[in-house]
């Protein structure tokens, strides 16, 4: 789900390149990795929307941490959120989202050229507060800090 959520995302993002080494992969070894016996305990908080037993979302959330050279400004980060196209508009995105982030100030950085996940963000609150960088990890991506 996280592969083919981020193939809609950030296809037409991110160089062709960016896809040989984000495979579907490296991203079922990376949540191995997460979820495993060696996963560092309690830092995050990882949420799941399911619809007929099928995985449609997640979130994650935690601990405000440095991105791009930035220190964090709130105490609270969203660190992903991800739905599958088929059911944006129907909640599920703001349910992952009320369960994931506590109410009051928080941070996450956003992809700069993702209108869609900018307009959710503003509808919680969110606004940038003008850090921004551009993230090798994910092809040169720049991405925004949104605050409330």
């Amino acid at each position: 789900m996280h592969h083919t959520v981020w193939r809609a995302t950030y296809a037409d993002l991110v160089p062709d390149s960016f896809w040989q080494t984000a495979t579907l992969e490296e991203r079922t070894s990376s949540w191995k990795r997460r979820l495993g016996p060696e996963a560092p305990p309690g830092r995050s908080r990882i949420i799941v929307a399911e619809v007929d037993d099928a995985v449609v979302g997640f979130g994650i959330g935690g601990p405000s941490r440095e991105v791009g050279g930035h220190a964090p400004v709130r105490d609270v980060e969203l660190y992903a959120l991800y739905v599958l196209p088929e059911p944006h508009g129907t909640g599920t995105g703001q349910a992952l989202f009320d369960v994931v982030v506590p109410p009051g100030p928080a941070q996450v950085w956003v992809a700069e050229e993702n209108p869609r996940a900018r307009r959710f963000y503003a509808r919680n609150g969110f606004e940038p507060d003008g850090p921004r960088h551009a993230d090798t990890r994910f092809g040169g991506i720049v991405e925004l800090r949104l605050v409330r």
